[in-house]
């Protein structure tokens, strides 16, 4: 049984060998894209709170194009959808360059901008997942997603530090050129692929069009089947309760001391892990109670939150800041691997337990999930930590992320039970 990343997909299958380096490529250029915005954003109002604003642009279209371009994935041809709206991104990154050529000035042209690039990726996004179960076989799709996992941590961690090599070398306009060409490679990776329409099976093609009925049948379909369910339901929770992004200002900046340089290296931590744990992914393609094994995840998720909320507890006082900063990043680096593997293991489940004219659409629900859980997690845990602070903010939310799984396995033992050899949504 092979430990480590398994390369089957890409070995296996050129179709998927192409779309996935081009959308390997393409997220360097993404995360690039976002450092150089914030820093641009920043150098153009000297405002942390402008900044902020950025999160919310992007934020609305995820939400909206995330349900929407779902259904469009489930009704039309997907390479096509992915095709149509990585061409809209691209032409966005080039806008990019060009207003930092043409030395923009006003704020309001960025984030225009970022809506309409993370309106795209709402939809490219589930277009490419939902294309993997149709050009890989069944078995291979958890090492498929262990790969983009991989690929998705490698380029949080490759993209900000390249980001900050180009502007420092060349300015914005730089680094938006050169996120311009690499998005290029999607486009390479989605072009070569066959026509792949949707499989309606026995029912034919649907008679509602692409619109709000459409959506609403996809949580017609959630509503009825709680394996498929709880994967999102299980995120929500982990993501609500113990999300430790906003905590990292402050930790940086007070308790361990440091400023940016320390908040970089705790979201650099989690990256890390989640590659590390990719690295050592090959295993998990044999394992076949998935749904038990989110839950295990999640709990080492909740687990190591509550970890890094005791080194912050023990800064200056048990520990030493230092000692404690170390601590802090080993439990950060624990929690990334933590959610990569419920990553894999959520995004297989949905891909296997769901028909594939429903795909599109329950993706749109998972891209959603994947950037509304944390959003509203960062709300109440910046709320909750003002009040009782950081340290136990974080101590108290990973144990009631444990907690709660505990409730959730005993309330859908079905979901503990599911067998990946027989998937049933």
């Amino acid at each position: 049984m092979p430990l480590l990343l398994d390369l089957t997909p890409l070995r296996a299958n050129p179709a998927y060998r192409r779309l996935y380096t081009g959308f390997t490529l393409s997220n360097v250029g993404s995360q690039l894209a976002v450092v150089a915005v914030g820093l641009q954003v920043y150098d153009l109002t000297r405002s942390t709170a402008a900044v902020g604003v950025v999160g919310l642009c992007a934020l609305v279209p995820l939400v909206v194009m995330g349900l929407y371009g779902g259904a469009l994935i489930d009704h039309f041809d997907r390479r096509r959808v992915g095709l149509v709206a990585q061409s809209v991104a691209f032409l966005t990154s080039v806008a990019c360059a060009v207003q930092a050529w043409l030395g923009n000035t006003h704020v309001g042209v960025l984030y225009a901008l970022v809506a309409v690039w993370n309106g795209a990726f709402a939809v490219t996004s589930p277009a490419r997942t939902s294309i993997y179960p149709r050009i890989l076989d069944r078995d291979l799709l958890p090492a498929a997603n262990a790969l983009s996992v991989f690929a998705m941590n490698a380029s949080l961690t490759v993209g900000p530090l390249l980001a900050g090599v180009l502007v420092d070398w060349g300015g914005f306009r730089t680094a938006y050129t050169v996120d311009a060409v690499i998005t290029t490679a999607a486009l390479w990776g989605l072009s070569t692929l066959p026509p792949l329409p949707p499989d309606h099976g026995e029912d034919g093609p649907p008679t509602t069009r692409p619109g709000l009925r459409s959506v609403l049948d996809g949580f017609t379909f959630l509503a009825t089947r709680p394996n498929v369910r709880m994967t999102f339901i299980a995120d929500i929770a982990a993501m609500f309760l113990a999300q430790p992004r906003v905590l990292f200002p402050a930790a940086g900046a007070v308790i361990f001391g440091g400023g940016a340089k320390t908040v970089g290296a705790l979201s650099a931590a989690a990256a890390v892990g989640g590659i590390l744990a990719m690295f050592f992914s090959g295993r998990l393609g044999h394992v076949r109670r998935q749904g038990a094994a989110i839950l295990v995840a999640i709990v080492g998720w909740g687990a190591a939150i509550a970890g890094f909320g005791v080194s912050m507890l023990a800064a200056g006082g048990a520990l030493s800041r230092s000692h404690a900063l170390y601590a802090g990043l080993v439990a950060m680096a624990v929690a990334g691997a933590s959610d990569s593997v419920s990553a894999v293991f959520r995004t297989t489940i949905l891909q296997a337990a769901t028909p594939d004219h429903l795909r599109g659409r329950l993706q749109g629900v998972f891209i959603v999930v994947v950037a509304g859980g944390p959003r509203l997690g960062e709300l109440a845990g910046g709320v909750v930590a003002s009040r009782i602070g950081e340290g136990r903010m974080a101590l108290f939310g990973g144990i009631a992320c444990v907690l709660a799984m505990g409730v959730l396995a005993r309330l859908q033992p079905g979901f503990v039970r599911y067998d990946a050899h027989r998937p049933t949504p």
